[in-house]
């Protein structure tokens, strides 16, 4: 097993999490319990228990796994080493053709973003071929791909879709009642919105993961194929690859904010009516936002 693999990193966090919320002197669970716990390989549940073992986290001796200390900072790989090739690549893709000075009608080459990237022929030909089927890019007959960009038609076509299916969404979860899983869910997430609305001026960057999560609630609620893919599409563009104008990213971050946390405060007042009005006046203002903070000019 590797250990510059994205899984094993992965696994690793969460068993320190696992050692640190049993404490001292406990025992871990069989490898069998871990690997069905963790949805993983056994192989990579011992090479896990024995890096545990190796930096003193654990003492492993036959089939019995002590906590020996309490995990430090320090022990836990950082949120960039667990992210998977495909999602690093994916990043780094959006950042390429959304974030340089390529113009629609660039053309592509499998060969050069793979030495671009340091990725794997099907790594890159997977992402390309996932983008092409929103219109971002076109394959061509000469196996050479072409840039169609990310004009103003292509983003107000893509908030024409987001609006279909978030409205749908999110009626569907003002119906489920608020004794839902997916109520509670909401309301969990007021207390970080007030932390980055009380620490804005540090904490604004933190801002679009907990946009995402926000919105995730009625989409996953949904459990549509379809709407679930799209919405992955809108994430990358919305929230972290696209050209944002920069100068007044805290304010937009400060703003969208307040305005999940209205309709966070009508969920939770259970006023439906006015939830759907604060849902609507947030969409309208993402609207806006999206095309306001692209330099149109210099991507056509």
């Amino acid at each position: 097993m590797t250990r510059d693999n994205s899984t094993y990193k992965e696994t690793f966090n969460r068993a320190l999490t696992l050692a640190s919320d049993l404490g001292v002197g406990e025992t871990l669970p069989t490898e069998n319990v871990l690997s069905d716990t963790w949805g993983t390989s056994r192989t990579t549940v011992r090479a896990v228990l024995t890096q545990l073992d190796e930096t003193g986290v654990i003492s492993w001796l036959g089939r019995r796994k002590t906590v020996l200390r309490k995990p430090a900072t320090r022990d836990f790989f950082s949120a960039e080493e667990t992210r998977s090739t495909s999602n690093r690549v994916e990043t780094k893709f959006m950042e390429f053709i959304l974030g340089g000075d390529l113009r629609p009608g660039t053309m592509l080459s499998e060969a050069e973003l793979v030495r671009t990237f340091g990725a794997s022929t099907s790594v890159v030909r997977e992402l390309l071929i996932r983008f092409s089927r929103f219109g971002l890019i076109e394959k061509k007959p000469n196996r050479a791909w072409v840039l169609r960009g990310f004009t103003r038609k292509f983003a107000a076509e893509l908030f024409d879709v987001r609006e279909m299916f978030e409205r749908r969404a999110f009626k569907a979860f003002l119906q489920a009642g608020p004794d839902s899983a997916e109520h509670l869910a909401l309301l969990e997430l007021a207390a970080e919105h007030h932390r980055i609305v009380d620490q804005i001026e540090t904490a604004y960057l933190d801002f679009p993961r907990l946009d995402e999560r926000f919105h995730r609630v009625w989409i996953d609620q949904l459990d549509n194929r379809f709407v679930d893919d799209f919405f992955a599409l809108i994430s990358v563009i919305f929230h972290y690859h696209y050209r944002w104008n920069k100068k007044d990213e805290r304010e937009r971050n400060l703003v969208a904010a307040h305005q999940h946390l209205a309709v966070i405060d009508a969920v939770a007042d259970n006023i439906p009516e006015r939830a759907l009005d604060k849902f609507e006046e947030h969409l309208s203002h993402a609207r806006l936002t999206l095309m306001a903070s692209v330099p149109w000019d210099a991507l056509a």
